[in-house]
């Protein structure tokens, strides 16, 4: 197999995309589907390893987006690597749905160890992050006997039907498809930096407090009778909405609030788990304890496998209630376990280090530009809210967007999320001198474009 040899920096030696790149995507704009959301600029990729991308035509990038947060380990991690080798080579597919291997249980056991719910727990294997959700939809449904759900805005679950009745992102995700297939009543997420009810900036302790009395004494009243309502369906960062996170106050009171009214609490944490934050999840921050968490994105360093994992007494549907004929397929579980293995034995604890680092060198940059209105985020999950002036804190979407491409331009990958956000979300093998490599080509990109 070949390799890419590490550079120090990104090297750009043709124009974006290249000749080779620009047919390829004449390709892909004549036969492949126009609805994916892709940015302005155009990333051909021909291999990876580690941090770095090299595109059809040679030029190589430093990743700090990770195929969108989910190569956790980095691009090929050579164990990944093996893991997946050893196991395709064993067995492919034999559908676990009817049939049984030792991968499944395996995985299970290891999320009963590390996921943060309370007691016993089981899991349901899927193939994406939309479908854990719709997991968790119909599980709440089904073991409640409820049907309404309560989620917020700014938040994404996914664009399957039933997760995208959930999902409040952006317009674009909506448009045409009518009206939503759950009865999903959507509040406001306390948003400490833009506070949703007045757009000013805020503290925890206040933004929450009007979110649960929004909730409490307004939802409750007069909308969704609460003895009606399944789930709550939270992020505790909230991903395309912003990378925005939440306030401890306002995640503990949905906690209380489900208790009260036995409601389940779901928590999405297909961004924000498997060590993105500086800790396994999200969850952990906070010292919450969901009832069913949706598991996705960097869980198996690039293979498509989703999760679902809920309170045993809760998962106690019948044979046939709920299935997926490739969830849980073994190549992609032997990744996921060996995945775990390396942000147990040393990727959870970089990406609260470098993180905190990456934190540190963007607030330098915020002093200095006027563009960049905050930093905000936990670990390696990070976002820079861009805005025309301090003074105002428009937002500028525009400008976002055009730095966003300068980064490429200079070999930088990073990505935007919500309005006027740029995210980091790199791979968390990610370290200082890398840092330092991003910062640089960051702060050039804000200065010719701001």
């Amino acid at each position: 197999m070949s390799t890419l040899a590490p550079p120090r920096r990104p090297e750009i030696k043709t124009e974006l995309p290249g000749p080779t790149g620009r047919q390829i995507v004449e390709a892909d704009q004549q036969f492949v589907t126009p609805s994916y959301p892709r940015p302005s600029f155009k990333l051909v990729a021909r291999r990876a390893e580690g941090v770095w991308v090299e595109d059809v035509d040679g030029n190589i990038f430093l990743d700090c987006n990770a195929g969108v947060a989910v190569c956790s380990t980095g691009h090929c991690h050579p164990e990944v690597v093996r893991a997946i080798q050893e196991q395709a080579a064993e067995l492919i597919h034999i559908c676990g749905t009817d049939y049984y291997y030792h991968h499944m249980p395996d995985l299970a056991r290891k999320f009963d160890e590390i996921v943060p719910i309370e007691g016993p727990t089981r899991t349901h294997f899927a193939n994406s992050g939309t479908e854990a959700v719709e997991t968790a939809l119909k599980l709440a449904m089904h073991a409640t006997g409820r049907e309404k759900f309560i989620a917020f805005f700014n938040s994404f679950h996914g664009r399957t039907l039933g997760s995208l009745s959930l999902t409040s992102s952006k317009v674009a995700q909506r448009r045409g498809f009518k009206r939503q297939a759950l009865d999903v009543t959507h509040v406001p997420y306390p948003n400490t930096f833009r506070h949703p009810f007045t757009g000013e900036r805020t503290d925890g302790e206040t933004v929450s407090r009007a979110c649960l009395d929004w909730i409490e004494n307004r939802l409750f009243k007069t909308t969704v009778p609460p003895e009606e309502c399944a789930a709550i369906v939270v992020e505790c960062v909230q991903g395309e909405g912003g990378y925005v996170p939440a306030p401890r106050e306002f995640l503990q009171g949905l906690r209380r609030i489900c208790d009260e009214h036995g409601i389940m609490l779901i928590v999405d944490e297909v961004q924000s788990g498997m060590g993105r934050t500086g800790k396994m999840f999200a969850s952990e921050h906070y010292d919450l304890k969901a009832d069913i968490v949706c598991i996705a994105k960097g869980v198996a360093s690039g293979l498509p496998l989703g999760a679902c994992v809920a309170r045993a007494d809760l998962m106690d549907w019948k044979p046939g209630a709920h299935a997926s004929t490739f969830g849980g397929n073994p190549v992609a579980i032997a990744s996921a376990l060996k995945t775990i293995e390396i942000l147990e034995r040393e990727l959870v604890a970089n990406s609260a280090e470098v993180g905190a680092y990456l934190q540190e060198g963007l607030r330098k940059l915020m002093q200095k530009h006027d563009c960049i209105g905050d930093v905000r985020g936990l670990g390696l999950m990070v976002g820079v809210e861009i805005v025309t002036d301090k003074a105002s804190m428009r937002p500028a979407p525009e400008l976002r967007d055009r730095v966003e491409t300068a980064c490429f331009e200079r070999g930088l990958i990073i990505l935007g999320a919500g309005y006027n956000t740029i995210r980091w979300s790199p791979p968390l093998i990610l370290t200082r001198e890398h840092v330092d490599v991003a910062l640089e080509i960051f702060d050039e990109a804000i200065a010719a474009e701001c």
